[in-house]
């Protein structure tokens, strides 16, 4: 008790933050459990061999990009990371929504807040949080794999959520055999600490790992964050808008690419993607 009081009391300290309705704080779920995803870091097993020609490599985002997160998922996930924090830092409800939704303001994962100030195992953690009937609560738009058939280069999944969780939405969506790779969030580990994104060193040793110059990776995301990470790399970028519920730029940010309503532009669009 006295080492829940503890944690609970330097969860407190925290300073508060503003309602947040998206849970995009994913990671971890139990290694090994991903249906053929990785779990080793970025860094570890055989690389894959070099993209032949000139043609570009795909990194496709996940949550609000390839389906609808934001419909029902989101919340989900919300809920079910608020009641863990709750249970185990010995907090109520209200406290317990602030602080996950403090911590994923602060680092971007509440798994990384929670392990770093309060040692949660975040295998744990995220395989508990993930644990719920996805493809029930999944919305996408229909010819998804149509769409990647017919999009020239290596397409590779880049995303912060679960092995897991992502697999399942992949199937779910009949994309997992366009994929030539999958990175999830076991995955993006650094010298044993997690960076999941918008971290550029782990872009950076993405890149390595692929073997594909900065200038031929396009990253295809609905986060600010994670596309100005990726063109200060030298990645080009897709902000995708027709998912999220929240307030969109009216401009083009100079780290923005191509600005898309729906990856179903993108076979139309891909000529008008800036360098």
């Amino acid at each position: 008790m006295r080492a829940a009081a503890r944690r609970a009391a330097a969860a407190r300290a925290a300073p508060a933050v503003p309602p947040h309705g998206q849970a995009a704080n994913r990671a971890a779920a139990h290694p090994g459990s991903g249906g053929g995803f990785p779990a080793g870091p970025i860094g570890a097993g055989p690389r894959p061999a070099a993209t032949p020609g000139r043609g570009p490599v795909w990194f496709f985002d996940l949550d609000n990009t390839l389906h609808d997160a934001a419909h029902a998922i989101f919340a989900a996930i919300d809920g079910k990371m608020t009641a863990y924090v709750e249970r185990h830092l010995g907090v109520d409800r209200a406290e317990a929504d602030r602080i996950r939704r403090h911590y994923w303001l602060r680092y971007g994962a509440t798994m990384l807040g929670l392990v770093r100030h309060h040692g949660i195992d975040p295998h744990h953690f995220l395989h508990e949080t993930h644990d719920f009937a996805v493809v029930e609560l999944l919305r996408a738009e229909r010819g998804l794999a149509r769409l990647f058939a017919r999009l020239p280069g290596r397409k590779v999944l880049l995303t912060n959520s679960p092995a897991r969780y992502a697999s399942q939405v992949v199937r779910a969506l009949a994309l997992h055999r366009h994929l030539g790779a999958h990175y999830t969030i076991e995955s993006m580990r650094l010298h044993g600490s997690f960076r999941p994104k918008p971290s550029r060193s782990m872009l950076r040793h993405l890149l390595a790992r692929e073997r594909v110059p900065a200038g031929r990776a396009v990253l295809i995301e609905d986060s600010a964050a994670n596309l100005r990470a990726a063109r200060a790399v030298g990645m080009r970028t897709v902000l995708v808008t027709g998912h999220g519920r929240g307030r969109r730029p009216r401009f083009r940010p100079g780290y923005v690419g191509l600005r898309l309503h729906s990856v179903r532009e993108l076979p139309r669009a891909r000529a008008r993607l800036r360098r």
